[in-house]
């Protein structure tokens, strides 16, 4: 049985994803699933703890540059892994910066001082809380 999904209604946002991203970035379009399963071990574990989506077509497709550019799987993971942390930072303070032009005040996780979470691995290695 296969449900469709209502149109989403004038006016109306058809998503959660409020921040100015699609100002900053281009979406490229392709199989999500797919791209994400392309990826190294520790690129998808941390594309999935990201504070946003961080659009696994894209990611797959900066991987691919990286590995190019670097020769290097080891080096290519490493870059991106980085990369990724720099976007994550920028978008959040895009969204901050919204927020602040929108009602004077900052995002009120920016504010707490609060860091993004992020999982450790089983044997104690990991980034843990980012901030």
């Amino acid at each position: 049985m296969s449900v469709a999904a209502a149109p989403p209604r004038r006016g109306i946002l058809a998503d959660n994803d409020v921040s100015p991203r699609e100002e900053m970035w281009r979406r490229w379009h392709g199989d999500e699933w797919s791209a994400l399963e392309a990826l190294p071990g520790a690129v998808r574990r941390r594309i999935q703890e990201h504070a946003y989506d961080a659009w696994s077509v894209n990611v797959l497709m900066l991987w691919r540059m990286f590995r190019r550019r670097t020769a290097s799987s080891a080096r290519a993971e490493r870059r991106l892994l980085r990369y990724l942390d720099e976007c994550e930072a920028m978008e959040q303070a895009a969204a901050d910066a919204a927020h602040r032009r929108i009602y004077g005040v900052p995002l009120p996780h920016v504010a707490a001082g609060a860091s993004v979470l992020r999982a450790r691995a089983v044997d104690g290695r990991g980034a843990g809380a980012v901030g």
